[in-house]
């Protein structure tokens, strides 16, 4: 599935989502100019304005709000990526220098908050309250499921309940977001506000399920390295779902290595051995297979429309990588 042609029905937006975001960015401060523009210096594929104004497109309309709220969004996004870098003390990100990086955790964590706080202002400024609620929201659930995902990391504990909880915090909250927005921006109806939502909802935690499938895939994939999760702890669906059908002695046994000797290669072979001879990565395809086709039946509530199209096939394009 090409992205241009899912792009179409907004790409004019797009164009001009460019110049508007950089305009809201703006600083007298050397420091945060630097900063700023090497954070942004990749435009990336922009997905979330994407989803932002494919959402506001299917439910009505593009409009000034719509790229109030794809700014807050992006600004949103890539402040907790920064955040991120500093609590994990990440050096690197995808292969490039991140801010935590060059400049020091100081300098990442007031360039995180400046983001935040300018989003947060471009929204008052502009009487986007409801856009700027919707935002909000997924600012706490973001913290919230990070805190809860070091909790469990800690006890050794994650359930599939518990990480699907997770991960919709840290993950499929700002993909709701973005069509939240995107809806409430253009006035959507209730109900046509409640289906954007579940499929953001939906897209996001399938989204996520993919990603840490790939964590499980020999050698890694896009930039992510193999069994990274399992060095930090994280339990992830295919190693949940592998240990809840290995027997009790291997469950055991696993869990005592991840928990003391976490970064060691017999532990990273042994977590993969799991995850292969328990079917960890086939009920997680299944499970993303499931919320992915749950997202798609979510737009059956709107009219037809190119955008609703674009959203169904963005869909099986985020999918469809093999894992």
């Amino acid at each position: 599935m090409d992205l241009k042609h899912i792009q179409a029905p907004v790409a004019e937006h797009l164009k001009r989502f460019e110049p508007y975001f950089d305009s809201q960015l703006q600083s007298p401060n050397r420091l945060l100019t630097l900063a700023t523009r090497y954070v942004f210096r990749r435009r990336g594929k922009r997905m979330r304005p994407l989803l932002v104004f494919l959402a506001a497109e299917a439910a009505g309309g593009v409009g000034e709000a719509s790229y109030a709220a794809a700014t807050l969004i992006e600004l949103l996004h890539n402040a907790s990526l920064v955040h991120d870098d500093v609590v994990d003390e990440t050096y690197t990100r995808r292969g490039q220098w991140s801010l935590m990086g060059l400049w020091g955790g100081k300098v990442a964590v007031l360039v995180g908050d400046f983001f935040l706080a300018r989003g947060m202002e471009m929204a008052l400024d502009g009487g986007h309250y409801e856009i700027l609620r919707i935002v909000s929201r997924a600012v706490r659930d973001l913290a919230d499921g990070e805190l809860s995902q070091m909790e469990h990391a800690r006890k050794m504990d994650m359930t599939e309940e518990a990480y699907m909880g997770v991960i919709r915090q840290k993950t499929a909250t700002l993909i709701e977001a973005c069509t939240r927005a995107g809806a409430a921006s253009a006035k959507a109806s209730g109900e046509a506000m409640d289906a954007l939502a579940a499929y953001g909802n939906h897209l996001g935690l399938a989204f996520q399920i993919r990603d840490d499938m790939f964590d499980y895939t020999p050698g890694g994939l896009f930039g992510k390295p193999a069994l990274n999760d399992v060095k930090e702890q994280k339990m992830t669906l295919p190693l949940i779902a592998a240990l809840r059908s290995a027997p009790e002695s291997e469950r055991r046994a696993l869990t005592r290595m991840i928990r003391l000797d976490p970064k060691s290669d017999a532990t990273a072979e042994a977590a993969l051995e799991m995850v292969s001879r328990h079917g960890g990565m086939e009920y997680a395809r299944e499970k993303m297979g499931r919320l992915a086709a749950m997202a798609v039946y979510d737009l059956s509530a709107l009219p037809e429309s190119p955008a609703k199209e674009a959203l169904k096939d963005l869909v099986e394009y985020n999918m469809g990588r093999t894992v």
